[in-house]
């Protein structure tokens, strides 16, 4: 399994294009990984990865583990990590390739390398979260919101949301509330990470935005109170007064707005409405997704066991991380499988639409949209198959949705319960988790 070493250089200018873009003149208000098999009864001991995962690059500054509660609890009143101040921090800081002006940052506290941060192009708040986001009805959006385009589908007690992918490239940040609970919706266009957060920590609510740096070609956000950076892919405090902490993952799925309505005609959508002058049927990253193609601002080592931008449904589940591709998912469409001692299965559904869709790049058009759900309901393990453009459980004979919903059968009006994933660029959560098992297709 071959890696090779890659620095992006003539590349750069082109998404340097795609950055300035996105950000706008101005915020105007208004050992080896060993690869997954395939078995006929897939079981919890086929994963031989530790807990926990390496550092990607570079060396980390001595850390103390601690006996905090599970990883994302947001009443923890410790760090996950104990991180010890960094005597040399100074010295590290004056070869650094970011600027501190105007941040109140702790730069003493950090867990990863200095010199594995860079800016990104735009500064702090360049690219401007959704603070006060408004929401429409999937009829309003309708007008300007095609049934095949991407949204981040969330839902959280008993309140259901969409948010477009074609606002989160130029924002990559909202900060909201869905069910009473404060979260964070969150999007890399560079890694394609759509990930959703809890934004309470230690009984304080957090607003999040955009650091302007980057670590690993993935978006590092900031905290507005303590001015702590965040890794987005990871959620996991980096820098700062909050290093070590841990944002709890909520799960929520990249569908097509179809797939959403269909589901949820009461929903809310993401209105465009957002309070800045932006122009949201433009795509300031068009072809960016072709799979050959390097990421933009990444100096390291390529995980070839895949194309750089193959996306890939990946998740951690018992301390092992796995990745599905989806080249696989979309000729078998559904797997079932166990990583981490739990039994999931990973539902593919074709016809979504890539938000970089380019026709002159050669960017696929379609990619397709993921779901993945823990396979039991009530104690009682469920394995399935596909029909149609639905799917269906062998043992009821119920039709289940992209999302998990029971739509017909014995099971109608039930809901599998999810698990936390993403829909990323191969080389992304390779490079933050290299110890990932990959999935390698039937037989």
């Amino acid at each position: 399994m071959s890696r090779k070493r890659i620095r992006v250089l003539g590349f750069v200018t082109v998404v340097i294009a795609f950055l300035m873009a996105a950000c706008g003149a101005a915020a105007t208000p208004g050992g080896a990984p060993t690869a997954i098999p395939n078995t006929e009864s897939p079981t919890a001991t086929q994963s031989p990865v530790a807990e926990g995962t390496t550092p990607p690059t570079g060396s980390t500054r001595a850390t103390e583990s601690t006996t905090a509660p599970r990883i994302g609890d947001p009443k923890s009143n410790a760090p996950m990590v104990k991180v010890v101040p960094d005597p040399d921090y100074l010295e590290e800081l004056r070869r650094a390739r970011f600027s501190t002006s105007g941040w109140s940052t702790d730069f003493s506290l950090h867990t990863v390398p200095f010199n594995e941060i860079l800016s990104g192009g735009p500064p702090r708040d360049g690219i401007p979260s959704i603070d006060h986001p408004k929401f429409i009805s999937p009829e309003t959006a309708n007008e300007w919101l095609s049934d095949q385009e991407p949204v981040i589908s969330f839902q959280l007690n008993g309140d259901v949301k969409a948010y477009p992918l074609k606002i989160l490239t130029q924002h990559e940040i909202v900060n909201d509330e869905v069910g009473g609970v404060p979260i964070v919706v969150t999007f890399c266009p560079l890694c394609n990470t759509a990930l959703v957060f809890d934004r309470r920590l230690d009984g304080k609510v957090y607003e999040f935005g955009v650091s302007g740096n980057l670590r690993i070609s993935d978006m590092i956000m900031y905290d507005r109170v303590t001015h702590t950076w965040w890794q987005q892919l990871t959620g996991e405090g980096i820098v700062g007064e909050l290093t070590g902490y841990q944002l709890t993952f909520l799960p929520a799925s990249i569908i097509s707005f179809g797939d959403f309505k269909a589901a949820h005609p009461e929903g809310q959508v993401l209105s465009r409405d957002t309070g800045f002058a932006r122009n949201y049927d433009r795509l300031p990253y068009a072809g960016y997704d072709r799979v050959d193609n390097p990421p933009f601002l990444f100096t390291g080592d390529l995980d070839g066991r895949l194309l750089p931008k193959e996306r890939v449904a990946a998740m951690t589940i018992g301390g092992v991380d796995a990745a599905f591709p989806f080249t696989l998912l979309n000729t078998e469409r559904v797997v079932n499988y166990a990583v981490g001692g739990q039994d999931i299965v990973v539902f593919f559904k074709p016809g979504t639409l890539s938000v970089f869709a380019s026709f002159v790049t050669g960017s696929p058009a379609e990619v397709g949209a993921t779901g993945v759900f823990e396979a039991e309901l009530d104690g009682r393990k469920l394995t399935f198959s596909a029909q149609g453009e639905s799917f269906v459980d062998n043992e009821t004979g119920s039709v289940w949705n992209i999302l998990g919903q029971a739509t017909e059968g014995p099971l109608t009006g039930e809901a599998l319960t999810p698990v936390v994933h993403g829909n990323h660029f191969w080389f992304a959560w390779g490079a933050f988790k290299p110890n990932t098992l990959i999935y390698q297709g039937r037989g």
